[in-house]
């Protein structure tokens, strides 16, 4: 199972992000957990500056942009 988690603090582009997450994992039929990381102190322990980010099994793919649902695929399959 894939874990995928979305850095920031719940602002407009943050849940942009994860709704575009779910929209990628449900249109790729994976088996995903999608978090949501909120805690400033989280979120710098993955030594991001700039929020959305997306991380994939631990590793940041992303910093400071909403990815489209294709990009995310992308980095899915």
């Amino acid at each position: 199972m894939r874990r995928i988690q979305v850095l920031g603090t719940g602002c407009p582009k943050c849940r942009s992000l994860t709704a575009n997450v779910e929209t990628a994992v449900k249109a790729l039929d994976i088996a995903a957990t999608v978090e949501k990381v909120q805690k400033i102190a989280d979120i710098m322990k993955f030594g991001v500056m700039m929020t959305p980010a997306l991380v994939v099994d631990g590793q940041v793919k992303s910093a400071g942009k909403v990815l489209s649902v294709e990009d995310i695929k992308a980095f899915l399959a």
